[in-house]
């Protein structure tokens, strides 16, 4: 094989665990960050998604998202995905110019793949979350341009065997929040829900009710955060990831949870009194 000229020499030299380092060196011009742009921002040109939130349980962590993309004042998409699975036991979710998000989403799922196939094992969770911080820093130049991407990553710690969740700045700084998470344009409303929602040991169940509420609180303060469309049945996306890997929640599961927020909201402003544990309320307030 090594006299077949279909196959460039550095496909067949060991090389880096890191895909984005590998393409750097032999064919940067594939990658997102790579391109050049023309003078000025071109922030309103592009369409721009929001909002992700992210909570831990025992034993795992939620994380959803809603369904809206926006450019400029314009609603520029309603059903767009907005959380994806970096590999088996993480989720990544996007905030910021979402063509470019979704691109960086793609090459972190390369990247993780890639890692797996030429060590052999899987990248540890703070692993992945340096190597997605990486590719954010590598997109800073489209930043300062408008195009910023700001994504939260979370995952199922094989290790200290719990759910953790990372928040990342344009620059590619990342943090870890103990609890629970939020990033987009409505993250301020949507962090407020969750700060008086939010307990220690909640079921998973419970938890993705309060990230439902979240984003419910989200929608109703941020007009580029869409809220649940009882119409046309577009819900919120909504991953768990345990000890079983990543799961997304079924289409049935998260209306029937939509449909029941919405009538409880009618009686209380905190939704389903099942989103309180230890709660014994089930009626309308007294």
């Amino acid at each position: 094989m090594s006299g077949d000229a279909r196959i460039p020499a550095a496909f067949l030299r060991p090389g880096t665990s890191s895909f984005s380092d590998f393409i750097a060196e032999n064919a940067p011009d594939l990658l997102p960050a790579r391109r050049s742009l023309p003078a000025g921002s071109v922030d309103q040109l592009a369409p721009h998604g929001t909002t992700i939130v992210a909570a831990t349980f025992p034993g795992g962590v939620v994380m959803a998202g809603d369904r809206r993309a926006t450019m400029g004042n314009v609603i520029a998409q309603r059903d767009i995905e907005k959380v994806f699975p970096a590999d088996e036991y993480s989720v990544v979710g996007i905030a910021g110019t979402a063509g470019l998000a979704v691109e960086m989403v793609r090459l972190f799922q390369v990247e993780l793949e890639h890692y797996e196939k030429i060590e052999g094992t899987l990248l540890s969770l703070d692993g992945k979350a340096n190597r997605l911080s990486a590719l954010i820093r590598a997109n800073l130049g489209m930043a300062m341009q408008g195009l910023a991407v700001v994504p939260m990553f979370a995952g199922y710690d094989l290790a200290s065997r719990v759910g953790r969740i990372f928040g990342y700045d344009v620059t590619g700084g990342r943090h870890e929040e103990a609890s629970f998470f939020t990033v987009g344009s409505g993250s301020l409303f949507a962090r407020g829900a969750l700060k008086k929602l939010w307990r220690e040991g909640m079921s998973g169940e419970d938890t993705v009710r309060v990230c439902l509420q979240a984003l419910y609180d989200a929608a109703d303060d941020d007009s580029a955060t869409g809220g649940p469309d009882l119409t046309r049945r577009i819900f919120p996306m909504v991953w768990l990831v345990t000890a079983d890997g990543v799961r997304r929640l079924d289409e049935e599961s998260v209306a029937g949870l939509v449909e029941e927020l919405y009538g409880a909201r009618m009686l209380r402003p905190d939704g389903p009194p099942a989103a309180l544990p230890g709660s014994a309320e089930h009626g309308e307030d007294a």
